[in-house]
């Protein structure tokens, strides 16, 4: 929504459907007159839907393709199936999620975003807690740089040598994530974390290493899909698990779709 109206602040004729619960546009209808076609971040959940979440039926991937033949196609963290449809019906797309410039900055909200979710879920200020950040790559990098005098320390892991380099360098704890669970009588145990923050998209947390988590502990888990905390042995273990999917949406939609617009600018 934020995007159409930035869309048409700058005097660009735009159409919008699926919007809210009370729409009544017909999608046929408004495709007619359209060059460029924007969709949602992610573009579906499923594989077979297109993610319109306030539309009643669902909007199947290929019927959507079919009414967009020859037109540009926008949206976000789109599958190489789709991909290959779209190529069927001679459909231009573009996937933002792709930008290295868009993904750098949407860290910014994520980690703004991470931060917010800390205090509001922590019984204690953050400025006591010890965290730990499970990989070290954009958001990592940015989330570790905006938590720096907030909190009581930052731990980040992981297991490639050129990341634990630059933890080194920008002089965070180092922990490599081959030794999540070892080294018990060690300050880098798991069990010394207040806040643990994953931004990993594969599983890292699962039941085995759970067990050694402090249990009063705050799990948020920033990765996408399925995230790389075991959610089922969280809630088993009865630990405070967060999986904060979209942060910059949901935190900054204007700066979001500012950025997103920008981009597009430039594409096309």
């Amino acid at each position: 929504m934020e995007l159409a109206k930035l869309l048409k602040e700058d005097r660009k004729i735009v159409y919008t459907y699926g919007m809210n619960v009370n729409s009544t546009e017909k999608l046929e209808t408004l495709l007619e007159d359209v060059e460029v076609v924007i969709g949602p971040i992610p573009f579906s959940r499923d594989g077979l839907n297109v993610n319109s979440k306030f539309v009643e039926s669902k909007i199947l991937i290929k019927d959507l393709l079919e009414k967009i033949k020859g037109k540009i196609l926008i949206a976000g963290n789109i599958s190489e199936d789709v991909k290959k449809l779209a190529e069927n019906y001679n459909i231009q797309v573009i996937d933002v999620m792709n930008s290295e410039k868009l993904a750098v900055l949407n860290t910014i909200a994520t980690s703004e975003g991470t931060i917010e979710l800390m205090i509001a879920n922590t019984d204690t200020i953050i400025f006591e807690s010890n965290v730990l950040i499970l990989g070290f790559g954009r958001v990592a990098k940015t989330l570790a740089n905006r938590l720096k005098g907030l909190v009581k320390s930052i731990t980040c892991a992981s297991r490639e040598n050129d990341e634990l380099a630059w933890i080194e360098v920008y002089g965070y704890e180092k922990m490599n994530l081959n030794d999540l669970v070892k080294c018990q009588e060690s300050k880098k145990y798991l069990k010394n974390y207040d806040v643990i923050i994953n931004t990993i998209p594969s599983m890292i947390l699962d039941a085995e290493k759970l067990q050694y988590v402090n249990k009063e502990a705050l799990l948020i888990d920033l990765a996408s899909n399925l995230g790389g905390i075991d959610k089922e042995e969280a809630k088993k273990q009865g630990l405070k698990l967060i999986h904060a999917l979209g942060l910059p949406g949901k935190v900054a939609p204007k700066s979001s779709a500012k950025f997103i617009k920008d981009m597009i600018y430039e594409i096309i």
